[in-house]
């Protein structure tokens, strides 16, 4: 048993549990690394070039070869916003390329509506859906390996229209992806581009890349590939798991990569298979964002997704309730830590995309042609992991975690539920039964506050002013498993949002699903924005990644001032060493594309903050 030296949990079940464990996860290490490098939290160490690491202070105001804490705060911001841009082009190159090869070999489409929405956006027409599906997957491909000198043209096709003019005269319109990101790692190397504003500057550009393409088209093209959703009631947490079925967690971002495998689990002959095996059934289990992703698409799965157990931080916990055969993973969120857990369970790891190689994994790379290939090798890595550990007798020591919550969140299914069109929230908001709207998003961590402490407690002060909270990524997760998206939350709100959510028989936090379902709270705020006539900064609309963790993070939050949008953080990013770059994303911004950066890590002062905002925007409007 360990002490009580781990770092704070929103989750009291999880708590408990992780208490239980003598295994070392993440939470322990948290507290093993809570001293911090004041330079690095900063911004204002270089190791660019052999000359250095230099950190730079007020008695060491410059590096060896003469760069500020602007210059050096700036290259670091940079890089890890191309970073960051660079996993969700990824992202959205994989789908464009898996559904350009189902056009080419006449695969299953599983929504028209959504190919006829991408279609009617980018003025595509063809023969049949298979000739319109290639040439969308096309027309996204071309753009995103366009030079660096040339716009992208699907921008303002997608964006909302006041905002692509707002851009336009910031002279921010971005080149294509590849080459912007290849130009910003150019850009932020040694001795080379020394002017901040111009490096902030470029942070716009990319963010405005992967928002259209990384967020809003991944999700819009992998509604035609996946099929779409429908709002309903689901449980989550680890009580999914049935410890009497072969297991196989799936981790990562591409759900396009599992959807043959959904398909082929469903099967009876396979289903069949387990039972040989003494199993009753062979299950996907959900964990970071594919699951929240299979979540969303539920109606659209088959019965062989049992649900959705938890966020990154959760991932560990889940393996070491013995109840997991297999682990597939495909892109992040898939932690380190994994590793020796398996080793300890003998659990067999299969991955299948490089990018995400773990060093006791097995690598088969995805490809369209090996899909049978890879789902055969998964079934059979499985069915054995199960015989070889022990079939039967298994009890899940978490059986009683999670809780229910709303998923199939999407903006058709909100949109479609308020009756076609959005002048019902917008006449909730106007009557001030619904103060405004929250936008709380990203990632878990572990330093701010503790696992999804900040992430809950703001959620709770948001709701209980009456303020609408709109989820997506591993914030979902834990405020899932924590009860705010069931609907019983309704009593933990504020009179008017308290009485719409039991009026209509709704929670008071909405879940989106995974992150890339930030792009679709883009196309929300634009179609409330183009009902009522105005741009987006003009929204009471406020957005929050109070933990976020990562780089991908970090572009999110610049594609979020880019469009307009107050950004509250819990942690700072790495720039507080440069008074320029804090004065430009907290000042200077409002003027710029209407946004904000916020930084607080108390949840009532936050909450606070936003409420304020919110109020202005609503005084703004007349309300």
């Amino acid at each position: 048993m360990k002490g009580n030296k781990i770092c704070r949990e929103a989750d009291p079940v999880l708590a408990q549990y992780i208490m239980s464990l003598d295994t070392e996860i993440s939470h322990d290490r948290m507290i093993n690394q809570q001293n911090k490098c004041g330079y690095g939290l900063a911004g204002v160490c270089c190791r660019l070039c052999s000359n250095g690491p230099c950190r730079l202070s007020q008695s060491r105001p410059r590096g060896v070869c003469g760069a500020d804490a602007d210059t050096i705060a700036g290259r670091n911001l940079l890089r890890s916003v191309a970073a960051g841009s660079a996993c969700y082009i990824h992202v959205v190159e994989d789908a464009a390329v898996e559904l350009k090869h189902i056009s080419e070999e006449h695969g299953r489409i599983k929504s028209k509506e959504a190919l006829d929405t991408l279609c009617g956006k980018f003025g595509v027409t063809g023969k049949d859906d298979w000739e319109k599906a290639g040439k969308v997957a096309d027309l996204v491909l071309e753009d995103l390996h366009m030079p660096v000198q040339e716009q992208m043209k699907l921008v303002e096709k997608v964006a909302y229209p006041m905002r692509v003019d707002n851009w336009n005269k910031l002279g921010i319109m971005p080149g294509g992806s590849n080459a912007e990101i290849i130009q910003a790692i150019v850009k932020s190397s040694t001795n080379l581009n020394s002017d901040l504003t111009d490096m902030l500057m470029h942070c716009l550009r990319l963010s405005i890349s992967t928002g259209v393409y990384g967020l809003v088209l991944t999700n819009l093209i992998n509604d035609v590939i996946m099929g779409g959703s429908e709002i309903r009631f689901e449980p989550v947490g680890m009580q999914v798991i049935d410890p009497d079925c072969i297991n196989i967690m799936v981790t990562g971002h591409q759900h396009a990569y599992f959807e043959a495998l959904d398909e082929v689990l469903s099967d009876e002959r396979i289903q069949s298979l387990a039972r040989e095996a003494g199993a009753n059934g062979i299950k996907l289990v959900g964990c970071t964002c594919v699951g929240q992703d299979f979540q969303v698409r539920s109606a659209s799965c088959t019965n062989a997704f049992c649900g959705h157990a938890g966020n990154n931080y959760t991932s560990e916990a889940v393996l070491l309730t013995g109840c997991i055969d297999m682990i597939v993973s495909e892109f992040n969120c898939t932690l380190p830590g994994i590793v020796p857990i398996c080793d300890e369970l003998d659990i067999p790891q299969l991955c299948i995309d490089p990018v995400a190689k773990k060093p006791n994994a097995v690598l088969n790379e995805y490809s369209y042609d090996k899909r049978d290939e890879i789902v055969t090798q998964i079934i059979s890595t499985a069915i054995k992991s199960w015989n070889r550990r022990g079939k039967g007798g298994r009890k899940n020591p978490m059986a009683h975690h999670g809780a229910e919550s709303v998923t199939g969140v999407t903006e058709v299914t909100l949109r479609n539920f308020l009756g076609g069109n959005y002048q019902a929230l917008i006449k909730l908001i106007a009557e001030g039964k619904i103060r405004g709207i929250a936008g709380v998003v990203g990632c878990s961590n572990l330093r701010a506050g503790g696992h999804d402490v900040l992430t809950v407690e703001l959620t709770k002060n948001l709701i209980k002013n009456d303020i609408l909270v709109l989820s997506a990524g591993c914030t979902s997760g834990g405020l899932e498993n924590c009860g705010l998206m069931s609907r019983e939350a309704a009593d933990l709100a504020g009179p008017g949002l308290g009485a719409v959510c039991r009026q209509l028989g709704i929670p008071p936090v909405l879940n989106f699903g995974p992150c890339l379902a930030i792009g679709r709270m883009e196309l929300v705020a634009g179609d409330i924005a183009r009902e009522l006539g105005v741009d987006l900064p003009q929204l009471p609309l406020v957005i929050s990644a109070p933990q976020w963790l990562e780089e991908q993070a970090l572009a999110d939050g610049v594609f979020a001032l880019s469009l307009g949008l107050p950004l509250h953080l819990g942690l700072a990013p790495f720039v507080t060493g440069s008074e320029t770059a804090v004065h430009v994303l907290t000042e200077d911004m409002k003027n710029m594309t209407g946004g904000q950066l916020i930084i607080e890590e108390d949840p009532e002062a936050a909450a606070h903050q936003l409420t304020q905002l919110i109020d202005e925007r609503r005084k703004g409007l007349g309300l």
